[in-house]
């Protein structure tokens, strides 16, 4: 016979910008429900409406203070795709080396900053690993903290060589980019590239050479790694492996089971004359659909994707696909949970349903073998998610630890591959029509879609990687990703529920700072406390 259930609101969830709030049904120790709450209403679509269509490359990059790149690279392509522009061979190059140095600075960001600060909670005392976790991770203080911190601002270097600054560049435009980077500039991003593995890479978080890491390709192979020598064992990559064991990072946090990514980095020389069409089979890093239950891979059409406002805060009818959206926000957005409760809408695949985006379903993607011979490939965490029975806040946070190869390896091809004599621009013929650009950002599968007439935006979508996972149950009672994610969750204290931050901080959910925690039902307040 199920226990009391206790109704846990947690407002905020998160540590760096926008408001996640949570609430949670408890019985017995354990989430037996969620909603999320995505409480900030942001309304890029509207402010985009009857400007400029090159209006999008200057605000979409604001949307985040810290993937501004990805936005700039959805923007250009979707404006590329409407114009029919041609992209010089360099200028894909500038652009995919732009929003990886981007992803490289994130990395140890969020490891640090976000993610492993949770470790030196106090519910972990009873931890072998615990006095090692506050040595490393505590905040500001611990010796890694800083290391890892200082040293993310160095990959971010390499993209002010090309884009100006950093963040909130616009070197990216349609028909190529303004920059035209000298040998000089190569050189010195050559000399960041290798300070940064030099000095965190190598050094810290994997306790060996990059080319002993890349020869790990299924579990086993992890798990002798692991073992094979104590620097790899105490590398920030190996104690996060086993300190996540110990408290049972690898028992929850399961989610719904199926995957979405849109692929990114355009092969240089099958890209230059870019369509919607033509986009998935010119991508280096594959797009594609996982769905865990029958095994299935395949590919990713923008064509299948829905928007369900049943949930959210919006005067709109759904599902419906982004360029039939019209974003009518209503004014009266208090929480109703039988009802309209967040600013998010639930995203969907027309026939699969609702997706998890993120490193995961990168890796869970790249794993199969839909794509061609030269695109990306990589077994090992397809391969840990079979062994393993599944998804977990463990395997979700390794799936994004572990992509740090792809992304250095893909900024090495980009340095080389630059041919600095040739062109970098190309200039564009505008013209009315629709287009759409895609990419990965650090926390998922991210888009634009944009509809051009008489000259003005009428149209300007946007689905986030956050949109995908933080989004409400859809008119089908379907829970998001991170609510279906929260169920099963164990609480130990529910005046500090730090476990429901794990499940949010997993999917990198981009949110503020301060929590406080209350019963629901009650009004009382539970506790008051700062995760950062």
């Amino acid at each position: 016979m199920a226990g009391t259930t206790q109704t846990l609101d947690i407002s905020p969830v998160g540590r760096v910008e926008g408001d996640l709030d949570v609430r949670v049904d408890i019985q017995d120790g354990v989430v037996v429900n969620a909603w999320t709450q995505a409480e900030l209403f942001r309304g890029f679509e509207v402010i985009l409406r009857g400007k400029d269509p090159q209006a999008g490359l200057v605000v979409t990059p604001r949307a985040c203070g810290i993937c501004g790149a990805s936005h700039l690279t959805c923007a250009a392509w979707a404006l590329d795709t409407a114009w029919g522009t041609d992209v010089p061979r360099n200028a894909i190059l500038a652009r995919n080396i732009g929003q990886l140095s981007e992803s490289l600075q994130s990395l140890p960001r969020h490891h640090y900053g976000l993610f492993m600060i949770d470790m030196v909670n106090k519910n972990y005392k009873e931890s072998k690993f615990y006095e090692e976790a506050v040595r490393r991770y505590s905040p500001f203080t611990g010796v890694n903290y800083e290391i890892g911190v200082t040293l993310s601002a160095r990959p971010v270097e390499i993209y002010a060589l090309f884009g100006g600054q950093w963040p909130h560049s616009s070197y990216m435009v349609p028909g190529g980019v303004m920059c035209a980077p000298t040998l000089t500039d190569v050189t010195r991003s050559w000399g960041i590239l290798e300070h940064f593995r030099t000095n965190w890479i190598e050094n810290v978080w994997l306790g060996c050479s990059m080319e002993r890491y890349e020869e790990i390709r299924t579990y086993e192979d992890f798990l002798n790694w692991l073992d094979e020598k104590p620097e790899h064992a105490n590398s920030d990559l190996g104690m996060f492996w086993r300190m996540g064991m110990d408290t049972g990072l690898d028992k929850y946090g399961v989610g719904c089971g199926r995957y979405v990514t849109w692929g990114y980095l355009p092969n240089e020389d099958k890209y230059q004359k870019p369509t919607i069409q033509g986009r998935n089979a010119a991508m280096r890093m594959p797009s594609g659909i996982y769905v865990a239950e029958s095994d299935i891979h395949k590919l990713m059409e923008q064509g299948f994707c829905r928007e369900d406002m049943e949930h959210a805060w919006y005067d709109e009818k759904g599902p419906t696909h982004p360029f039939d959206r019209v974003t009518k926000p209503i004014s009266k957005n208090t929480p109703d949970f039988d009802g309209k409760y967040s600013w998010a809408t639930a995203v969907s695949h027309q026939d699969f349903g609702r997706l998890e985006a993120g490193p995961l379903a990168r890796q869970l993607v790249y794993g199969g073998k839909h794509m061609e011979s030269w695109q990306h490939q990589d077994p090992l965490v397809l391969d840990m998610y079979k062994k393993m029975g599944g998804a977990s806040v463990l395997l979700r946070h390794f799936a994004r630890m572990h992509e740090f190869k792809a992304i250095y390896r893909n900024i090495e091809h980009c340095l080389r591959e630059f041919k600095l004599n040739d062109p970098w621009y190309i200039k564009p013929k505008e013209k009315d029509g629709q287009g759409w650009g895609a990419t990965e950002a650090i926390r998922g599968a991210l888009c634009h879609w944009i509809d051009v007439k008489d000259g003005k935006i009428k149209n300007y979508q946007i689905i986030a990687p956050t949109t995908w996972n933080v989004g409400p149950r859809s008119a089908a009672g379907a829970r998001g990703p991170i609510e279906e994610a929260l169920v099963g969750t164990p609480i130990k204290d529910p005046t500090d529920p730090v476990e429901v931050g794990h499940v949010a901080r997993s999917y990198d959910s981009c949110l503020v700072c301060t929590v406080h925690a209350h019963d629901a039902k009650t009004g009382a307040e539970l506790a008051r406390f700062r995760t950062a």
